[in-house]
């Protein structure tokens, strides 16, 4: 039975509006070829959603001919504003943004271990609200918040878990009740890193690959034929639990130390240093770092030394992650796995090509530690407008 008349044209709407959503401006004509539409019904849908407020003129194509033919339509950006929140255990940063994503305010502030758990929560939602008002943003339509730990899977909750401040799960029910009319949503740092790298960073070619996240804390985040896997309990991907040889002792239920944590993360990173003459650098990125630009000189013996017993450490999660998972490609992703860039990458795969019999490529991450504002943000703009253009 065919659609009716209205039906027709409210499933057009969403076509084009989806294609604004994921090209950006385009003309009458792009979406005319894009849609397969007709040149009228596409006439009829962009006057229908320019007179209903959804999308306007923006500017005209490079093309020589000027014109109706020319004007360029994208979403309109001040519909809605956003905001996307790195939830750390040292600080928060903040950035708001209208709906196309363009940045309108960004801000952060660290928060002291000792100020209390109603102290902290105050200042991180103070700097949301500061961060909206330098932005013009009178509204918030989504938060998407980006924090470590398990989210419940059944109620999209940051679950109470051991080595996180309480300041954590308390700052989620807060947003909410300050900004009362808008969606907040929160997901794991590791799996918004991933989708930042996968649409603007080191994965953006790849619809299956593992994020191995290097920083203070060690994590993984699973894309599988272009889906996040979270796990049956949200913890898909907990690496730094991974009982590994070279460690003291077992990780617990309660605490990762033991695990591949104690191999790969920032402390374990600065102590290999230490044990290699690497001394009075800075912290494990800024080590990493300077190891890199240093490898290239044949006397910097140390320097080589560290970054290959880096290599061997990371190699055994990867390697994991590959036997299980056969991804045929893993980003190092982090603080740290930006900081060791192709040098520390070529090393990894390295190992990983005599250790398994799975081909995969090991990728340093674009984005860093910004990837998970970034996959905050990502996370918020899409929610929103699937709801303002359904």
């Amino acid at each position: 039975m065919p659609a009716s008349p209205s039906t027709a044209r409210a499933i057009n709407d969403r076509l084009a509006l989806r294609l604004l959503q994921h090209e950006g401006p385009l003309t009458a004509g792009q979406l005319k070829q894009l849609t397969g539409l007709s040149r009228p019904t596409v006439a009829d849908l962009v006057e229908r959603l320019t007179a209903s407020g959804l999308i306007e003129m923006v500017g005209e194509s490079g093309e020589q001919r000027r014109g109706p033919n020319a004007r360029l339509y994208g979403l309109v950006a001040d519909r809605a504003h956003l905001a996307a929140l790195d939830v750390r255990t040292e600080g928060v940063s903040v950035l708001v943004s209208d709906l196309v994503g363009r940045v309108l305010a960004e801000a952060s502030v660290p928060i002291d271990g000792d100020s209390g758990t109603g102290p902290a929560v105050e200042q991180a939602v103070a700097l949301v609200e500061r961060a909206a008002k330098e932005a013009g943003a009178e509204h918030l339509h989504t938060v998407g918040i980006g924090a470590p730990g398990l989210i419940a899977p059944t109620t999209g909750e940051l679950r109470d878990t051991t080595g996180l401040p309480a300041w954590h799960r308390r700052l989620v029910a807060a947003l909410q009740e300050r900004l009362p009319d808008a969606r907040v949503v929160v997901e794991n740092e590791t799996n918004l890193a991933a989708l930042a790298e996968q649409r603007d960073g080191a994965a953006r070619d790849r619809d299956t690959f593992v994020l191995v996240w290097l920083g203070m804390g060690i994590g993984a985040a699973i894309v599988l034929d272009g889906a996040l896997r979270r796990g049956a309990s949200g913890g898909a991907g907990e690496l730094g639990f991974l009982p590994v040889p070279g460690t003291r002792g077992l990780p617990s239920a309660t605490d990762c130390e033991g695990g591949f944590h104690s191999l790969a993360g920032a402390g374990a990173v600065l102590e290999l240093a230490r044990e290699h003459g690497v001394l009075g650098v800075g912290g494990a990125a800024e080590v990493v770092r300077w190891a890199v630009t240093e490898v290239a000189d044949p006397g910097r013996t140390a320097a080589t030394r560290f970054l290959d017993a880096l290599a061997d450490r990371v190699a055994l999660g990867v390697a994991s992650v590959v036997a299980l998972l056969d991804p045929g490609c893993v980003v190092l992703g982090g603080e740290i796995g930006q900081a060791g860039g192709d040098e520390l990458a070529v090393r990894v795969a390295e190992r990983i090509g005599r250790m398994s019999p799975l081909p995969a490529e090991v990728r340093p991450s674009v984005l860093g530690g910004a990837a998970v504002l970034r996959g905050a943000l990502l996370t918020a703009q899409d929610g929103a407008q699937d709801e303002l253009f359904g």
